[in-house]
């Protein structure tokens, strides 16, 4: 049976309506996001071309369109080839409209971001199809920290929505591969490597040489400015082992060859975190300043990047409650990243000796959340002592004791903090 995820419904109520924006789908790599456009469009007309020439292959629904792609498909990558790939499209469109005024067509580029300026150029077109009521919708695709970061809060300004596509969750991962809770806990939640956890070492290395390391020397290296390569990816490899504790940068440095300083290390979180990685949660101040100042904690996005950069079989990694702790830890961190809203923070508390694992608020609502991955829930004066300093926010417990963990990745952030 095929499995969709909530961005399918929504793509399609865009698609229903007349065009206003630019639709972005942005996210990490291997999250589902050019399969998810596909379902979406899949029962309307549409035109799909891919900038990467190893991706995939153009494609058009309705056999009366004739395929105005084929003579450029072993074109160059580059603005020409976008312009003409648009053009075409535009002649679909308007064929397809004469039949059928009512129903709406769509262009479909992915891998936009391999086109060198590529916002300048989309900018260009969407105007001149604004200018001339073209009703044509389009979706553009890529990876989050390029897409974000080189040319959507410039050049398209005010032309584009943004669908957030993230890491799958637990329940995601339950209805479409039946995993269990422990093996979504060490495993994650992502859909191509899910029919490899009965090969732990083919799941190892597919984990890290078709996720990690194209996400860093593709989706950053080639596409952002890095001065140390190979720093950035000591950080990565680094923080995956250290999920779930604070560490703060100047103590990262002693760890790291070639260390560079603090504010270059903060910096190369900020592109890990943005490639859906890894994040630093900062520590929970009411001072954004102070916030930014704090020792980071250290948080994978997906579990399976926790799980592969250690030596740690699926039963080792069960067997040792420590490690099994942070892993747990981090897959509750994980959950609040990856569904919060933009509105909405998630970080961590510490005041020695007394620690809360994480902090979710917004800007009148606060919860702190406490995880236990044992048999008992043991000292809570974390949440006690945060709840003396803050009367008005909600304590979590999750585990033993409190909420199930299974009841709690079942929700995203903003369920948590609705009053008690």
């Amino acid at each position: 049976m095929t499995f969709y995820r909530d961005q399918v419904q929504l793509l399609r109520d865009r698609l229903a309506e007349s065009p206003l924006f630019i639709t972005i789908v942005a996210g990490p790599r291997q999250v589902g996001k050019t399969t998810l456009v596909r379902q979406a469009i899949e029962s309307q007309a549409h035109r799909f071309v891919s900038v990467d020439p190893s991706g995939e292959a153009p494609s058009a629904r309705y056999a009366d369109l004739s395929d105005t792609t084929s003579d450029i498909d072993g074109a160059p990558r580059d603005a020409r080839w976008l312009i003409r790939c648009w053009q075409a499209a535009r002649l679909a469109c308007k064929q397809f409209k004469i039949d059928r005024p009512q129903e709406s067509f769509t262009l479909v580029v992915d891998e936009i971001q391999k086109i060198r300026h590529w916002s300048d150029t989309v900018k260009g077109l969407w105007d001149a199809d604004r200018a001339q009521g073209l009703d044509m919708h389009v979706i553009l695709l890529g990876s989050s920290p390029l897409l974000i970061q080189k040319g959507l809060t410039e050049s398209l300004a005010g032309r584009y929505e943004l669908v957030r596509v993230s890491h799958w969750s637990f329940l995601e991962m339950h209805q479409a591969f039946d995993f269990t809770l422990n093996e979504y806990i060490y495993f994650g939640g992502y859909p191509g490597s899910a029919r490899l956890i009965r090969d732990e070492a083919r799941w190892r290395n597919y984990v890290l040489a078709s996720l990690v390391q194209p996400s860093i020397d593709t989706d950053i290296l080639q596409m952002t400015r890095v001065d140390k390569p190979a720093l950035l990816k000591q950080l990565f490899t680094l923080g995956a082992n250290y999920s779930g504790q604070i560490l703060a940068l100047g103590k990262v440095k002693g760890q790291l060859q070639d260390a560079g300083n603090e504010t270059t290390l903060a910096g190369y979180l900020d592109l890990l975190g943005n490639a859906g990685l890894l994040t630093g949660l900062h520590k929970y101040h009411v001072g954004v300043a102070r916030r930014r100042a704090s020792a980071p904690k250290f948080n994978v996005l997906n579990t399976a990047l926790m799980s592969s950069a250690t030596p740690y079989t699926f039963a080792q990694a069960q067997a040792d409650r420590s490690y099994w702790g942070r892993l747990v830890e981090s897959a509750v961190g994980a959950h609040l990243c990856n569904t919060a809203a933009s509105n909405e923070d998630v970080s961590y508390w510490r005041e020695s000796p007394h620690e809360v694992d994480f902090v979710i608020c917004d800007a009148l609502r606060l919860t702190t959340i406490e995880v236990k991955s044992g048999a008992t829930a043991g000292k809570l004066s974390g949440l006690e002592v945060f709840s003396k300093q803050h009367p008005k926010t909600k304590p979590l417990l999750i585990g033993a004791g409190g909420v199930d963990l299974t009841e709690f990745l079942s929700y995203p952030l903003a369920h948590w903090l609705e009053p008690a």
